[in-house]
């Protein structure tokens, strides 16, 4: 009786159209129309989801807003079709409701280059998420508009909250963050339409026709749907070579997150002065606040763009030092003292940049449903995306750049030299 009333409610109780370029109609519930209207939602209307690729893509300004209503659309698709499987696990009409608000909710969290500062001391978004939903005004709309407890949904984002022994909440993280989450389907899918590039495309239709549900994993795939999880990866390590680690991107990125860096060691920003910021709040406050770091995001801002002076793909252990950002920080002194020797030029601390990418996950864990009812593990079911061939992918995509003012990118001749000599220690 519980299933038949979660299947009356997802097929009947969304019924207010939202138009998307993606995915035409997007249908939300009166409740939850009146959510997206909410000032925490509103706000994600103004933070870029891929922050500074379009000074690459011009078109790449759509929004976490527009992200977030595509990832409710394919999270009910999905929920719908999983329910409708004898295998679905029993859920709760206050889950479901709450897992869809919870999909609809889950980027709120998000201030301006949220992933590009993960290494930062900063609270993650999802932290950040949890606590505006269980906050005024969100808390209100989903107790008293959806008939649901808050802390659900807050559970169901940041899996660092108690799940209280409802194990429901643990099937609902699995569908929400996993290889085959609507969240990746939907931003390969709309970052490669904003770019204006086809690799990030994928059949949305084939991928949610040929999902089950797991006990443990929450979503299992069936043999003959292992050609769209190969196309997801492979269309992943394209969209992170083309699109997300665009040279360019990089650049504008690293200076951004050095001139961050720098000021929250420095105490002229605190971590709670980003967290709530739009792009425009964040461009603002590094506008007023006077910090020679924060020059760096005006350059951006500018286009004025450093310079790439040398690129050394990141292997072996002498790189992994450098993943502190306080030894990246004191190698990036010394190249400055060393670079100004060698160019003539007095390069100040924020003025050179090392920037190195953090490792890709490329997630292959998913269960495969094999045609007798049995499940395999994927890299046992015929994939070509073994766990060691998919971190082959990403080993090429890792390059640790020095980036430099451009009048210093010129003049300097040895900067490959210069990075490996710091990270040997002949100083």
């Amino acid at each position: 009786m519980e299933r038949e009333k979660i299947i009356r409610h997802l097929d009947g109780d969304y019924s207010q159209p939202i138009r998307d370029p993606l995915w035409k109609h997007i249908y939300l519930s009166p409740a939850l129309m009146e959510m997206a209207a909410s000032p925490p939602f509103r706000k994600i209307g103004g933070v870029k989801q891929l922050g500074v690729a379009h000074l690459v893509y011009p078109g790449a300004t759509h929004t976490r807003l527009v992200h977030s209503l595509g990832v409710f659309y394919l999270a009910k698709r999905i929920i719908r079709g999983l329910l409708a499987s004898p295998q679905a696990p029993e859920v709760s009409l206050e889950g479901v409701k709450a897992f869809l608000c919870a999909s609809l909710l889950h980027d709120i969290g998000h201030f301006p280059f949220t992933h590009s500062l993960k290494e930062l001391p900063l609270e993650s978004h999802e932290t950040l998420t949890a606590r505006l939903i269980l906050g005024e005004p969100l808390a209100s709309i989903i107790s008293d508009k959806l008939g649901i407890a808050p802390w659900i949904c807050a559970a169901i984002v940041d899996e660092d909250m108690d799940a209280r022994g409802r194990d429901e909440i643990v099937f609902f993280r699995r569908i929400l963050s996993g290889v085959l989450d609507p969240d990746k389907l939907d931003y390969l899918n709309r970052d490669a339409y904003y770019c204006g590039v086809p690799y990030g495309i994928q059949d949305t239709d084939f991928v949610i026709d040929r999902i089950h549900p797991h006990p443990e994993k929450g979503i299992a795939l069936e043999a003959s749907g292992l050609p769209a999880v190969e196309n997801i990866l492979f269309s992943k390590y394209l969209m992170y070579r083309t699109v997300y680690w665009h040279r360019t991107v990089r650049i504008a990125t690293a200076m951004i997150k050095k001139a961050v860096y720098l000021a929250l060691g420095g105490g002229i920003l605190k971590a709670e002065d980003l967290y709530g910021l739009d792009d425009e709040g964040f461009f603002r406050i590094t506008a007023e606040k006077d910090c020679p770091p924060f020059g760096l995001v005006r350059k951006v801002a500018a286009r004025e763009l450093y310079k790439t002076a040398a690129e050394i793909p990141c292997e072996g252990s002498a790189f992994a030092s450098l993943a502190d950002l306080g030894q990246r920080a004191e190698a990036e002194s010394r190249l400055a003292r060393e670079i100004s020797r060698e160019t003539g030029l007095a390069l100040k601390p924020e003025e050179v940049i090392v920037d190195i990418p953090e490792k890709i996950n490329f997630e292959v864990e998913l269960p495969v449903l094999l045609p007798g009812g049995d499940f395999s593990e994927y890299a046992l079911a015929g994939s070509v995306f073994s766990a060691p061939a998919a971190e082959n992918f990403s080993r090429p995509l890792r390059v640790l750049r020095l980036v430099l003012p451009a009048v210093a990118a010129r003049g300097l001749k040895n900067g490959r030299d210069l990075v490996l000599k710091n990270l040997r220690g002949d100083y």
